[in-house]
This record gives C-alpha cells, structure tokens and sequence, in this order.
C-alpha cells in the first residue's frame, strides 16, 4: 500500500504554488499578505521555499540629506 500525504501538506503545496504563481504574475508580497491573512515574514519565507526569484525591493532607496548634496 502507497503511503498516503496528509490533507495539510497538500494545502501548504498548493499554498506555495499559489503564491509563487501570484508574486511570479506581479503581486506584492504585502498584496499577498493581504488576501492571505498571514504576516509579511510568513509570505515572503513560503516564496523562498517555493523557490521564487525574488524581485528588487520597490520604492525610492532612501539616502541621506548630506549625500544628495
């Protein structure tokens, strides 16, 4: 007889593909912790489980006063 997989090991799977699948189409990590309900950590180590590439980080980098002058 096959060893069976458990019903939770099968929804996380289907989880991390899930959100590999919506990061990889566009979405934010924090769009994501949004429909999922579960916090911005938690995201972003199930997309480096599922073995996404992450993007560069958005928005302007922050630099300071004395350096931009």
């Amino acid at each position: 007889m096959g060893r069976t997989v458990p019903a939770s090991a099968k929804t996380r799977d289907q989880m991390l593909d899930d959100l590999r699948h919506a990061y990889e189409s566009g979405a934010s990590i924090r769009s994501l912790v949004t429909t999922t309900g579960r916090s911005y950590g938690s995201v972003h180590s199930m997309l480096v489980e599922s073995g996404t590439t992450m993007r560069s980080r958005g928005g302007p980098n922050r630099t300071a006063k004395s350096a931009r002058a």
